[in-house]
């Protein structure tokens, strides 16, 4: 008999609850160290040209089938991808499974975060903050030498993120992750336009906004450009990871799935290019104050967060003590809500296959996610969440992407899709939408994963045992949970 008889937690209490929950999901870490190092590096204001063009020809359309196909199948990606062909049941693992992964690392990420937000309050990283961050945070060199040495602080924040994270997800949807997402993402919007407006004020800002948005054309005939736009999108937008089905899954019937697109799509780059202002002003400041231009200083990553920022707030005075508290919180709430997102798909897998509940469901994930998470709270913990990043990024999320563009624009049909979007949206997709499913979507990501893949295999890491283990669990684990005969009821 499931335990999820009689067990309603997959549906949202509104719309709302569920916009809020997609634009959390889609404004994360990345946003942050990301985007304005990629605006910056790529062309400066002539990316957007790239950028937008990618919103509008990818992000948009494989959005709107996402929502669709979790809105009309009220399943998980999994579940769906069985119904249509046995077979293809493990893409639908894959995914959901890669994404958790993803999950294991951002957790560490956040506990960092966590770790700088008690310092900031006085300043506890020193006089050299980059010295405090290889010291103490990120211990060990490039190598698996000090894998068996624990790293306290960061193994002690970890634990507890993944504590606080069961505490919300486990709840029903409407008395967790609702409750949590409708009070962060006005929150996370509001902190984020105190740090951008007091960033005007600082001297030298017009220094980083020139660097920031400065126009380089001839980038615009470097294909590399365009394709560092697409790869944007598809990690902005947590394209093809399974988290908009699962989400759009627990909607209502009423809902106005394409306007609700449009609306988390805007969002999304509405809150990247806002803080890319931000990022780029105190850049600027920065540049001014200790006389270095702005390309020894700009950088992407965790160096930006936990290294560049700290030096800035360091030469800020008095205001540090409050705007550095603001920032470590800001990006600890958009952290919490991309991670409440990267565990609902597995969870809602295993709760529609093997009959868990919710709590179970959330309390197993949790368990095996903090285990998991260990490996990267010790001395090569940053060496291996480097090399885990890189891997799932390059290889897997682009191989889920193609994969379900595939198989839902051929095999199923995107078309049957049609009446069940246009439905109670006020804006209509028709031939066009499909064109792009079918045909560019395909094509785009596929050249972006095969020199994903050259990329990988040409570095020296890829022949470490360490990539190998990696790549073997990434098949293997998706594969045991297809084959498990289903318990869900008929």
């Amino acid at each position: 008999m499931s335990d999820t008889k009689n067990d309603n937690t997959h549906t949202w209490d509104s719309s709302f609850s569920f916009l809020m929950a997609m634009i959390g999901a889609a404004v994360g870490l990345g946003n942050i160290w990301r985007f304005s190092y990629v605006l910056y590096s790529n062309g400066g204001g002539a990316f957007l040209i790239p950028y937008f063009f990618a919103i509008f020809i990818m992000g948009i359309p494989f959005l709107i089938l996402e929502y669709g196909l979790g809105f009309k199948f009220k399943n998980s990606l999994s579940n769906i991808l069985r119904d249509l062909k046995p077979k293809f049941e493990v893409v639908g693992w894959f995914t959901a499974f890669l994404i958790f992964l993803v999950l294991t690392y951002y957790v560490v990420i956040m506990g960092w975060d966590v770790i700088y937000l008690i310092l900031s309050f006085f300043k506890g990283w020193g006089s050299n903050p980059d010295l405090f961050y290889t010291t103490n945070i990120v211990v060990g060199g490039n190598n698996l030498d000090s894998i068996l040495t624990p790293v306290i602080p960061t193994l002690i924040a970890t634990i507890a993120i993944w504590i606080f994270l069961w505490y919300i997800s486990h709840k029903a949807l409407d008395k967790g992750i609702a409750r949590v997402v409708k009070v962060m993402i006005p929150l996370l919007f509001i902190m984020m336009a105190i740090i951008v407006f007091y960033s005007f004020t600082l001297p030298g800002h017009g220094i980083g906004l020139e660097a920031l948005f400065k126009p380089d054309w001839n980038a615009l005939t470097d294909v590399n450009i365009w394709l560092a736009a697409f790869g944007q999108i598809i990690f902005s937008l947590s394209m093809g990871q399974a988290i908009a089905v699962t989400y759009a899954s627990y909607l209502p019937s009423d809902s106005k799935l394409i306007d609700n697109v449009l609306i988390v799509v805007s969002s999304n780059s509405g809150f990247e290019l806002f803080t890319a202002l931000g990022v780029f002003n105190i850049l600027g400041f920065m540049s001014l104050a200790s006389g270095l231009p702005i390309n020894e200083i700009a950088t992407s990553g965790s160096g930006l967060l936990f290294v560049v920022f700290p030096e800035i707030f360091n030469v800020m005075g008095e205001v540090a003590y409050i705007i550095a508290p603001i920032f470590f919180i800001y990006v600890f709430f958009a952290g919490v809500t991309s991670a409440l997102a990267f565990m609902e798909p597995m969870s809602l897998a295993l709760s529609k296959k093997f009959g868990f509940s919710r709590v179970r469901a959330v309390t197993i994930l949790c368990i095996v996610g903090a285990i998991l998470s260990l490996v990267y709270t010790t001395g090569s913990g940053n060496y291996i969440l480097t090399l885990a990043d890189s891997f799932i990024n390059q290889f897997g999320v682009l191989l889920a992407v193609v994969l379900q563009s595939l198989i839902f624009g051929w095999y199923y049909g995107v078309e049957k899709l049609l009446p069940t979007l246009n439905k109670t949206s006020h804006v209509h997709v028709g031939k066009t939408w499909v064109a792009v499913i079918k045909y560019i979507l395909p094509l785009v990501i596929s050249v972006m994963w095969i020199l994903g893949m050259i990329e990988l295999l040409t570095t020296e890491s890829s022949t470490d045992l360490l990539v190998q283990i990696a790549i073997s669990i990434l098949f293997l684990i998706p594969i045991v949970l297809a084959i498990i005969p289903s318990r869900r009821e008929a």
